[in-house]
């Protein structure tokens, strides 16, 4: 279900991104547009990971450095099936974790400092599982293509109000009064309406990667602990925005800038509470 509401969610974006090439340019705009965001899809299936990676200041470890945390991923990898993927420690406090790349072959998985501490062997199993089940799922590529056709959406209605101001835009639209609220529209609405698009893609994603973690590692209960206790942790030491931003802070397992009030409307992971629920209700019904 999580899959077809994704592939549903892609396809609603993609068409908000042909309609507003569609206003600014008739065909030809669609096209262009098109165009633009595959090449910043290609560039983001590259080398998204490398960059993520950089600006969480995130660095690879060997396992004579961190012994139990290269085996625990490596016990998970082979429950999933997967490669081992390359193993990241972020020098942070804040609880959180995140994995990147491309595919299993090309994956890695970073976690801070402040997780190792707070989580037990077994609730960090479980946050490791939920992480290569990301991979696994292919969601990093899924999200990475979602924000940048999200990304091309808001660029192009920044140049298109730009456009109508210096007397730009299509012809028939600015002389028309219909056509000219229809481009006012494109340019307040298509950028909302890729956000929460964006939004609803991701949360999908997060809960499927909740579901499919657990029964990675055979226990909803111990993703569901990690969960409560990285919450309250980000809660009571958020990462300061050096060390992240609203680009990068969607790859964490949870939110790792605190959020209250409607600022959590427009979080890119669901609430923690129906996450947890989620899967308490695993636990009791088998999975």
């Amino acid at each position: 279900m999580n899959n077809l509401k994704t592939v549903f969610l892609f396809g609603l974006l993609t068409a908000v991104l042909v309609g507003v090439g569609w206003a600014i340019g008739g065909y030809g705009g669609m096209i262009a547009f098109l165009v633009i965001a595959g090449v910043m899809n290609f560039a983001g299936f590259w080398f998204s990971d490398k960059l993520a990676l950089r600006m969480s200041g995130a660095h690879e470890v060997t396992m004579q450095q961190e012994p139990r945390l290269h085996s625990l991923i490596e016990e998970v990898a082979a429950r999933a099936g997967m490669p081992k993927p390359k193993v990241y420690l972020i020098e942070n406090d804040t609880p959180n974790a995140f994995a990147t790349g491309r595919s299993p072959k090309h994956a890695a998985v970073a976690v801070t400092t402040g997780i190792m501490r707070l989580l037990d062997e077994r609730e960090l199993r479980g946050v490791v599982g939920h992480e290569l089940s990301h991979v696994r799922n292919r969601d990093i590529l899924i999200n990475t293509m979602v924000a940048t056709v999200a990304g091309a959406i808001t660029m192009i209605a920044w140049m298109l109000q730009w456009s109508l101001i210096f007397g730009g835009g299509r012809r028939d639209s600015r002389n028309n009064p219909l056509g000219m609220i229809a481009l006012l529209a494109t340019i307040i609405l298509a950028p909302l309406a890729a956000t929460l698009i964006r939004l609803a893609i991701s949360r999908s994603r997060e809960y499927e990667a909740d579901a499919s973690g657990a029964r990675m590692v055979h226990d909803p209960e111990a993703l569901a602990s990690a969960l409560e206790k990285l919450h309250l942790g980000v809660q009571r030491q958020p990462m300061p925005e050096s060390a992240v931003t609203q680009a990068t802070a969607h790859m964490y397992i949870v939110n790792p800038l605190k959020g209250e009030g409607l600022a959590t409307l427009f979080s890119t992971h669901p609430p923690i509470e129906e996450r947890v629920a989620r899967l308490h209700r695993m636990a009791r019904v088998g999975f």
